[in-house]
């Protein structure tokens, strides 16, 4: 059994108490008052960063996923040969000293794109005021991966005249965070949906998803991986049909999470349908998350709370504490 008293003795760094608070964050960073840039003549925009920040690319490309606007993600060295000056750079970065993120911040600037930065500080705050490119510092809560309210509703505040949504349907993820915070939040140890899915992982999850919801698959990945210290694995259903299924005919410690959204399209809830017939025909124990109801950004921001929180509390269990990184510390002392 997971107590309050547990929590505490592993989570050193009280990681849950900010994801106590996100929906507060959330609100808080999307009311700011910022000096918002004016950029004029952009045909695409491009996002680059990496681990934390980059889940934040992939929330925002699911958001444009169904408009005109042209958006990319780099998750690594390279600037799209496309990029020009018309094109918008997003460079987020929380520490500020992600190499990938600054070497494609240097070639954007070279390139004569237009560029906004966010970080907490480090090297890239330095290059972006050396060259005069607009800023914003937001500061790390707690991790990189624990502040994505922050970045998050932070350029959704600052790019609301580029990004396509809606002011309302802003407000109304932040919203349904609170409902979402009552379930899951260290408070409520006894009926949480986020501390039965932690209870129920063991070995290797496979966490299947429709192309919608590949931000919150993507990002459920990492935060077993980052949290919880656990090998994780995320495919898209469609494409596991064809080849990742067969995996299944042999006996595995390979556990399966359905992400499902409540209006997936009609061919791929027929395919959710199949595969839980094979599962239930093969005898192999399955577990299914659904999306809330409500625009493309509650739904994500709100799988992201939960599946984030399951991760830690997993962490618990594994009597592991969430926050530290030392593989990722390693690789980047590195460089």
């Amino acid at each position: 059994m997971l107590n309050y008293d547990v929590l505490k003795k592993y989570d050193k760094s009280g990681i849950h108490k900010i994801y106590d608070t996100w929906p507060d964050i959330a609100k808080e960073f999307y009311a700011k008052k910022y000096d918002k840039p004016e950029f004029g003549g952009i045909d695409q925009i491009i996002f680059t960063g990496m681990g934390g920040s980059g889940a934040i690319g992939d929330t925002l490309s699911a958001i444009v996923s169904k408009t005109n606007l042209h958006f990319s993600i780099v998750k690594g060295y390279h600037l799209p040969k496309t990029a020009d000056s018309n094109t918008l750079v997003v460079a987020t970065s929380a520490s500020g000293n992600t190499l990938e993120t600054l070497t494609v911040l240097d070639k954007a600037n070279k390139t004569g794109c237009k560029i906004i930065a966010f970080s907490s500080g480090g090297k890239m705050e330095q290059y972006c005021t050396k060259n005069k490119i607009k800023y914003l510092n937001i500061p790390i809560l707690n991790s990189p991966r624990a502040s994505y309210p922050a970045y998050l509703y932070t350029i959704l505040n600052v790019l609301d005249n580029l990004i396509p949504i809606k002011k309302n349907d802003v407000l109304e993820s932040i919203t349904l965070l609170k409902k979402t915070q009552t379930k899951i939040q260290s408070s409520n140890l006894d009926d949480n949906p986020a501390l039965m899915l932690a209870t129920w992982i063991s070995g290797i999850p496979v966490i299947y998803y429709p192309s919608g919801l590949q931000a919150v698959a993507t990002r459920f990945k990492n935060s077993l991986q980052e949290n919880a210290k656990s090998h994780a694995i995320a495919e898209d259903v469609i494409e596991a049909c064809h080849n990742g299924i067969v995996a299944w005919e042999r006996p595995s410690m390979v556990k399966p999470i359905l992400i499902q959204g409540k209006d997936d399209y009609v061919k791929t809830k027929e395919l959710w349908k199949v595969i839980k017939e094979y599962f239930v025909k093969n005898k192999i124990e399955y577990k299914e998350v659904y999306s809330i109801n409500g625009n493309i950004l509650s739904k994500i921001v709100n799988l992201v709370y939960l599946l984030d929180y399951t991760s830690i509390y997993r962490a618990m269990f594994s009597k592991i504490d969430p926050t530290p990184v030392k593989s990722i510390d390693f690789i980047k002392s590195k460089f």
